[in-house]
């Protein structure tokens, strides 16, 4: 009898040679105890490292998991896009491939969902949900890039939600094929895109608290949010034609 998949799990992949296998291997531990049928989908964003030999070297350790190979670096925002639309879940969710908040978070999310939630997001504002916090904080100077961003975007296109970009957040199945329809962001401001489609097609959001925990090794790049700042202002003027019927 075929086990029809629950929770899909979308990892954006770009050159996470040294640390997707902790993550990947943290995923199947959570997973694979779980009592509902699971997938792991794996987005390869054209990575330019040794990412694809250290993926195929423990692909066998990885149970359920399928791989999205995309032939050049178009974002983390096409690999999320790639992957929620391909994916087969009844509730599908990205999350980071630094594992910076844990799979297990998602025992809360599902909770939500139970309540008639929509979208649910983890964040690391206290301010969105009680108890959040940055167990391991980020450097001050992307702490502070990330704070003027966010103030950004609350002004312009999502008040009321102070992280944008915790990469850790779920969809309803019919709710992640409508918005991400519609997402055109490929890099890191697709988080506020489809925070703002949700609310634009009128979706129940719920945030979790996240415990999140920094890892220096991030790809986001100062020009990354300068992009990200360009694409507020551009997306602003765009949800106005944005069907919500």
């Amino acid at each position: 009898m075929e086990v029809k998949t629950f929770l899909s799990v979308i990892v954006p992949v770009y050159n996470e040679a040294e640390r997707l296998p902790k993550t990947l291997r943290r995923l199947h531990e959570y997973l694979a105890a779980s009592a509902f049928g699971n997938e792991i989908v794996i987005v390869l964003d054209g990575p330019t490292d040794g990412t694809r030999e250290v993926l195929a070297a423990i692909a066998g350790e990885i149970a359920n998991s399928r791989l999205i190979a995309q032939a050049v670096n178009r974002g983390k925002g096409a690999a999320v896009k790639d992957g929620m639309l391909k994916a087969s879940g009844q509730v599908r969710l990205f999350t980071d491939a630094d594992n910076s908040t844990d799979i297990a978070h998602v025992g809360q999310m599902l909770s939500l969902f139970d309540r008639g939630y929509d979208v649910v997001i983890a964040s690391r504002n206290s301010k969105d949900a009680a108890g959040a916090r940055q167990a391991v904080p980020q450097p001050l100077h992307r702490w502070l890039l990330g704070r003027i961003g966010n103030l950004i975007a609350r002004l312009l296109v999502i008040p009321g939600i102070w992280d944008t970009h915790c990469g850790f957040k779920a969809f309803r199945a019919e709710a992640a094929e409508r918005i991400f329809s519609h997402s055109e962001i490929d890099g890191g401001g697709f988080d506020m895109e489809v925070l703002a489609l949700a609310r634009a097609l009128n979706y129940k959001i719920g945030i979790i608290p996240a415990h999140w925990i920094n890892d220096d090794r991030s790809n986001m790049r100062l020009r990354s949010y300068m992009r990200a700042l360009m694409d507020i202002v551009r997306l602003r003027a765009r949800l106005r034609r944005i069907p919500t019927g």
